[in-house]
């Protein structure tokens, strides 16, 4: 049977599933007819239930609930690794709700931290993640919302941070951020589902046994090609949350869920949104 895998190329995603698409794992009879784009392209995509498992933003998954189930492998969620609001100055905490910000997406986790955190700030632009800094700099923004490998190289470029969302969020429930999963459609079966976890959760473990496997085809993909970066970058998303979502990282995403809601940002889920079959 082959499914239809679509992820990200940032270095968490590319790390997690090159063993995965390469047949370096036990597979367990399934192919995979995979693709690469970037988060936001993946949450449109999501709409029309393009892909049979794809990355998604935590986000984005709110609106397409009853299209996939989230798997228990995959995650990119944890404590310290949020979304970064940056700027080129420091301004009053008042300007920031008529500050002109650079999103990387409307669908993106970010977006939904920001708007939690600040409900007032209304003037948004998408960008690429990748173009955030430069469109700060460019004064295309007052500010902007920075995610993956951007987080490391702000400083570098005269940045300053504003605020650290994940922080944010840490402070106000006491649970890891989530930023992103790994959706399975619906109308898959369980047994598919159940057996699709297992391989991410294998090619996973292969990865962190062997770290140097997978960095040629991480690096391929990458917009940051620096070994420390792509070092550091992996660290901070690649944990034990990534392996196994457990409790604590259903709690979060379930609690993200219904403060988004209470926000009037989120639609409200009354329904399952896990994957049950192991």
């Amino acid at each position: 049977m082959k499914l239809k895998l679509c992820f990200s190329p940032c270095p968490n995603d590319t790390f997690i599933f090159h063993a995965m698409i390469h047949g370096l794992i036990d597979r367990e009879g399934l192919e995979f007819e995979w693709s690469l784009a970037d988060v936001e392209e993946l949450n449109r995509r999501a709409f029309n239930a393009d892909a049979d498992i794809t990355k998604i933003s935590t986000h984005a998954y709110a609106w397409v609930a009853d299209k996939y189930l989230i798997l228990d492998s995959g995650s990119a969620l944890g404590y310290g690794n949020g979304p970064l609001l940056v700027a080129k100055k420091s301004p009053e905490p008042s300007e920031i709700n008529n500050f002109r910000i650079a999103i990387p997406g409307r669908l993106t986790t970010a977006n939904l931290l920001f708007s939690i955190a600040y409900p007032a700030a209304k003037n948004k632009s998408e960008f690429l993640f990748s173009e955030i800094e430069e469109a700060v700099l460019n004064n295309k923004a007052d500010a902007g919302i920075l995610i993956h490998e951007t987080r490391f190289t702000y400083e570098t470029k005269g940045l300053i941070k504003l605020a650290d969302l994940g922080e944010y969020w840490e402070k106000l429930t006491g649970l890891p951020v989530p930023l992103g999963n790994i959706a399975i459609k619906r109308s898959v079966h369980p047994e598919i589902s159940a057996k699709v976890n297992r391989i991410i959760r294998r090619s996973i473990e292969y990865a962190i046994e062997n770290p140097d496997a997978s960095l040629d085809f991480i690096t391929s993909n990458s917009r940051e090609t620096s070994p420390e970066i792509v070092r550091k970058h992996i660290e901070l998303y690649v944990n034990d949350f990534t392996l196994d979502l457990g409790q604590k990282g259903r709690k979060a995403l379930s609690e993200l869920f219904s403060i988004g809601s209470e926000s009037g940002v989120l639609p409200e889920l009354n329904f399952n949104i896990f994957n049950e079959i192991f």
